[in-house]
């Protein structure tokens, strides 16, 4: 019952002094807003970055030539390419594996009439569409002659169709890439935008032997890429793959490998690491405005002792015990402090999920944020309004009622 007193007699003096409360809890509504928004936004940041990877292709291997140099200049060390034998290797010999693609690529100029756009040229297979997780939208894959004779056949990406046809039709038509003539026999499905700003859409397919036959001029293979089975662990199929190009290029034991064997798995695991190190980061910068507003709370409850000097004292004095008037000051601070942690995450929910369409991030709201930050405002309460209500309940009353 005192309790519910108390609460009553809290709030009746917050709205007495309303304007000084509001701008008492301000800190903490900016507190718990920033924390709560730099959370949510963090997430919808790692939520779009592990997406963006996963469109690359899912349980995807990438396998290169060369490896990454440590120190100043970095760099890749140069090492021999990989060759279609390699690449048939792996499909007969490594187990769990889906589908396997070689590529290598090059900047071109694609032409079609008066249009011209610039893109990437990937030569590759059929298995470059399974591996990445893409879709033909219009027309049709490589077929199975086109990739033995290296017929000059083309898929394009939505941006290079747009660009080059608008609202023709593509699908039969010749475009000159360099000095290749190529045939479009299709169309990949849309995966727009990457978080980091890059255009998938934006890359020309056609057959291996077609681009090393009239682009590169060479048999070498720049990576080949590796789909894992569900269910078979990329771990497994990494270290095997390991193995096998070990031995193929004659690598003995205690050497270090000339290639590299990229797990997508670890990208986003280091992506998530990364995002969530910057997320609570903010975060615990975004925090500091919650101790300054406790700060606030500490500043405005001394006033009010002060002020209500004389009134705690006819209350002393005429029974109330100290642990009461402790109580009374107590939750009064915390009132405030829940209040403008109240208003804080409907601030940071909102903000959030305003700023998450710009920013191309999706909104992912966190209850464990929302109820972390909610706590948290009420412990900054009751922290800094302890040493104000102690104060209250130590006074004499002799004193208190002197006071003027």
């Amino acid at each position: 019952m005192f309790v519910f007193n108390a609460f009553q007699m809290a709030t009746r003096q917050i709205r007495r002094h309303a304007m000084r409360s509001a701008l008492t809890t301000l800190g903490i509504v900016i507190g718990t807003a920033a924390v709560i928004a730099m959370v949510t936004l963090g997430r919808g940041v790692t939520t779009a970055i592990t997406s963006d990877i996963a469109k690359l292709g899912r349980n995807m291997l990438i396998v290169t030539p060369g490896t990454m140099q440590h120190g100043p200049g970095g760099g890749r060390a140069a090492a021999p390419p990989f060759e279609l034998e390699d690449v048939r290797a792996i499909q007969k010999e490594i187990h769990g594996i889906q589908a396997v693609a070689p590529t290598t690529a090059r900047g071109v100029l694609a032409v079609n009439g008066n249009k011209n756009w610039r893109s990437m040229l990937n030569g590759t297979d059929r298995g470059f569409l399974q591996v990445r997780g893409w879709t033909v939208a219009a027309g049709r894959a490589f077929s199975e002659a086109e990739e033995r004779a290296g017929s000059p056949a083309c898929i394009l990406g939505e941006t290079v169709r747009k660009e080059l046809f608008g609202g023709q039709e593509a699908l039969g038509a010749n475009i000159r890439v360099e000095t290749m003539s190529c045939e479009v026999v299709g169309v990949l499905e849309s995966k727009g935008r990457s978080t980091f700003g890059d255009d998938q859409d934006d890359l020309i397919l056609t057959t291996l032997l077609a681009f090393q036959r009239r682009i590169s001029g060479t048999n070498d293979i720049a990576a080949i890429l590796v789909g894992a089975r569900d269910g078979t662990p990329t771990e497994t199929v990494q270290r095997d793959i390991t193995a096998l190009m070990r031995q193929r290029r004659n690598i003995t034991p205690g050497k270090e490998d000339d290639f590299s064997v990229r797990d997508m798995k670890e990208i986003t695991a280091l992506a998530d690491r990364t995002t969530g190190i910057l997320t609570t980061l903010l975060a615990a910068i975004a925090a500091i405005s919650l101790l300054v507003g406790g700060i606030g709370i500490m500043n405005i409850m001394l006033v009010s002792v002060t002020e209500r000097t004389r009134e705690i004292g006819i209350r002393l004095a005429v029974g109330a015990r100290e642990r009461e008037v402790l109580l009374q000051f107590l939750i009064e601070a915390m009132v405030l402090s829940m209040l403008g942690g109240l208003l804080g995450i409907l601030l940071g929910l909102g903000g959030s999920a305003l700023a998450a369409r710009p920013l191309g991030v999706p909104f992912v709201m966190d209850w464990t944020i929302v109820a972390i930050a909610f706590g948290f405002s009420a412990l900054v309460g009751i922290g800094f309004g302890f040493f104000p209500a102690q104060k209250a309940a130590h006074l004499n009353p002799i004193d208190a009622l002197h006071f003027e």
